[in-house]
Order: structure tokens, then sequence, then C-alpha cells
């Protein structure tokens, strides 16, 4: 089950240190969730825009040796595949999926330090619920926050699709 879909309330019943505990836990698995997405579309991003510069430098560069029409028609070709490319990036956008999740990990990472922190500075038999909730509603803000801005890149009405 993904980090994002994954809406479980936390544990009932748990000590105020384990349920910090468990909210590390859920950060964690947040953080590892969008730096797997974040690293997948920074290269998907990247391949995308060498792809289309190849092709159309490619095609350039082909155009320029005019005496052979293989070559001639090489060269429109890499174009022709250049613009496809081209025009499909935006639909997918990997980059602003790279950067969204570049994002939700920064600001998950800054709620597990200060939760960490909080924890080292704080004996366990100190910890109470109240300390650990405000933690975990941030965590999940950040999760509704994510979700909301990842569909709105998605729907047709932001892609000018």
């Amino acid at each position: 089950m993904s980090w994002m879909t994954d809406h479980r309330p936390p544990p009932s019943a748990l000590p105020p240190a384990e349920l910090a505990g468990w909210v590390q836990g859920q950060l964690n698995r947040g953080m590892e969730w969008s730096e797997i997405r974040r690293a997948r579309f920074r290269r998907f991003a990247t391949l995308i825009k060498l792809l289309s510069l190849a092709f159309s430098v490619a095609s350039t560069v082909i155009l320029g040796i005019q005496d052979l029409d293989f070559w001639a028609s090489l060269a429109f070709s890499l174009g022709a595949v250049g613009v496809a490319i081209s025009a499909v990036e935006p639909f997918f956008n990997w980059r602003a999926r790279w950067v969204l999740m570049e994002e939700s990990e920064v600001r998950l990472r800054r709620i597990r330090d200060e939760l960490e922190y909080f924890l080292a500075r704080t004996p366990p038999e100190a910890i109470r619920f109240e300390d650990v909730d405000p933690y975990f509603q941030r965590s999940q803000e950040v999760r509704t926050d994510i979700s909301r801005r990842w569909l709105d890149q998605r729907h047709p009405d932001q892609r000018g699709m």
C-alpha cells in the first residue's frame, strides 16, 4: 500500500512515547515514498529534455549535409520525433512532479527532525499525547497538500489539454 493512500489513524492505546515512534515511522515512510518518486521523476524529466535536445541538434546538423537525400529525410524524421517528445513532456510534467516530491521530502524531513529533537530532549515518561499530536497533524497536512497539488497538476484544465 502506498504512503499516499494509506490514511490509517494512529494505533489506539499506545503510550505517548510509542505513539511518537509511530509518527516517526510514518514520516520516514512518507519521505521514502517521495524520495523514490522524486528520483524517478528527475530521471524522466532529464531523459525527455536530453532526447528532445539530441533530436533537435541531430536534425539541424543533418540538414546541413544536403547532398544526401537519406540524411535529409533522417533529419526531418529526427526533427519530427523531437517535436513529438517536446509535445509529450508537458502531458507527463515530470519536472513539476519531481519538484513536488522534493518539496514533500523537505517538509516531512523538517517535521521528523523536530520530532526527533523533541524526543531527544524529553524523557520518555514526560512525553504526553498533546506533545505528539501536532507532529502527526502536520504530517497529515503535508500528505493532504501534496495529494491536492498532485491532482491539480494532473487535472486537464491545469495542463491546458
